[in-house]
């Protein structure tokens, strides 16, 4: 099982406990682009997916809703190995 394989199921396993910096890894992996934010947040889009990611780093770890999210989008454009 790959690094990124790993971190994608830890998300999927535990979203009240994600960290921050694998949660924008995460987001990267599927397609989205880092198109702002600045301090402690990171917010990003994909082309054609009206949802935009917002991720707030609390303490290194992301909201479990901002988690939810990432989950949600995971689910749809992860692609299958």
């Amino acid at each position: 099982m790959t690094k990124r394989d790993k971190r994608l199921r830890a998300i999927r396993r535990s979203p009240q406990d994600v960290r921050f910096d694998d949660a924008c890894a995460a987001a990267e992996t599927i397609g989205f682009i880092r198109r702002g934010g600045e301090g402690s947040h990171r917010v990003y889009i994909r082309e054609g997916e009206p949802m935009i990611l917002n991720f707030q780093n609390r303490q290194g770890l992301i909201a479990e809703y901002q988690a939810k999210q990432l989950i949600s989008m995971l689910d749809k454009y992860e692609e299958p190995e």
